[in-house]
């Protein structure tokens, strides 16, 4: 079975690195608002702000960074922005033991940490192209995917524990730790790695430069509608969450516990999801896992706005919340696995990182839309509106032209059965 075989054990310390910050940053999971609110006494508009801000900010600053990672060693650019997120986040509980934590250092550690998140996934997405062989993408990716739902699922209650006794800033030390200890896998790996070589060596960074990763998805036949696609359902689910923890823990009265246990559970949908992923598309192909489960994974959100008190209400979160964990965390590693075959190593970086910004960007936009629709018509309309227009984003997978591409595109690699 692919999902046991072993991909050597320079992957092996790239995945623990991985983990390692993924369950940090899980763990710390909604730390940021926590401390705004527990220990600076902020308000709702500077929390918004917090999450907003530091999201579109940081988002901002990364741009320059991917054709300036493009042409560099990606491994030390890896270690670099896991101690730059050391040392910023280190920098909470420091400040906090002395007296001196203030709203402004909570904005400017999220900014450094946002663009640090943006530029380590392109950097890492490059690194692990060429560690890896092609035949292994899909099984390296869907053990990262596994490994993210199992993050989520444990991270955020054992967070809140860990908050209930010691306060929410030994969460984000915690967070700070996982860098570190992440680096130093990273570090781990060995080997030589080769600087990548430019054909067209500039001294200067160009505005073609920063542009060029944008340019290369919006003009691929087949990326552009995948990441219309992913774009617009990231952030229609994203936009959606925080309507939702208004309407449970507010007008239907779940406790805090159930609204936990609510989103904890199915993310056993996550794990089931991201191991059946490569016997899908040993049997089925790429092209059509990638539809169907696309399709699908746009389906569920609606039902979240028929949500009711009682048992009932939270049984039906968690069924929708199963289903869609479970279709995406098919489709999540079988389309990143096509997104890394189908660009080229000299703009993979540029590549991930504008699909990154956008992402980013889109999503804080979208919240705060979502958030001034959701005050003017009520969080279950806004929520059921954001269903409805899920269910629409699936024709862009189907656009004519553009579906057979991922099926039949000259320069991809084959995925075999994993």
């Amino acid at each position: 079975m692919g999902a046991r075989r072993s991909l050597g054990r320079r992957f092996g310390w790239l995945w623990a690195a991985y983990a390692v910050s993924t369950y940090g940053t899980w763990l710390a999971f909604d730390a940021f608002p926590l401390i705004a609110v527990l220990v600076l006494h902020a308000g709702t508009t500077e929390v918004a702000a917090l999450a907003a801000a530091g999201l579109a900010v940081g988002a901002a600053v990364a741009v320059p960074l991917g054709p300036w990672v493009e042409f560099r060693r990606k491994r030390p650019v890896m270690i670099a922005t896991d101690l730059a997120r050391f040392v910023a986040l280190a920098s909470i509980p420091a400040a906090y033991a002395l007296g001196r934590l203030g709203f402004a250092q909570l904005l400017a550690v999220s900014v450094v940490a946002a663009a640090a998140d943006i530029t380590f996934r392109a950097a890492s997405g490059a690194h692990l192209k060429a560690l890896v062989p092609p035949q292994d993408l899909l099984v390296a990716n869907g053990r990262f995917e596994s490994t993210t739902w199992t993050a989520t699922m444990l991270g955020p209650p054992l967070g809140g524990a860990v908050i209930g006794v010691f306060g929410p800033v030994t969460t984000v030390a915690a967070d700070a730790v996982s860098y570190l200890l992440s680096a130093a896998g990273i570090r781990a790996i060995g080997g030589k790695e080769p600087r990548p070589a430019r054909s067209d060596p500039r001294p200067r960074l160009r505005k073609g430069d920063l542009l060029e990763g944008w340019r290369y998805i919006l003009t691929h036949p087949a990326l552009r509608p995948l990441f219309l696609n992913t774009i617009l359902v990231n952030g229609l689910i994203m936009a959606s969450a925080p309507l939702l923890a208004v309407l449970m823990l507010g007008r239907l009265g779940f406790a805090p516990w159930q609204y936990a246990l609510a989103f904890a559970v199915p993310c056993v949908g996550g794990l089931i999801g991201s191991r059946l992923a490569g016997g899908l598309v040993a049997r089925f192909g790429q092209r059509k896992v990638m539809l169907t489960t696309g399709t699908l994974r746009a389906c569920w959100s609606l039902g979240l706005a028929f949500i009711r008190p009682g048992v009932a209400g939270l049984v039906l979160v968690m069924a929708v919340e199963l289903g869609l964990i479970t279709c995406a965390a098919v489709f999540n590693p079988v389309s990143v696995t096509y997104r890394l075959e189908s660009t080229p190593e000299d703009r993979v970086t540029r590549t991930l990182s504008a699909w990154s910004v956008t992402s980013k960007l889109t999503t804080a936009a979208m919240t705060a839309l979502w958030g001034l629709l959701a005050a003017a018509t009520g969080p279950r309309t806004a929520i059921a509106i954001a269903g409805l227009l899920l269910l629409a984003t699936p024709l862009l997978l189907f656009r004519p032209g553009h579906g057979d591409a991922v099926a039949n595109r000259p320069e991809a690699v084959p995925v075999t059965a994993s």
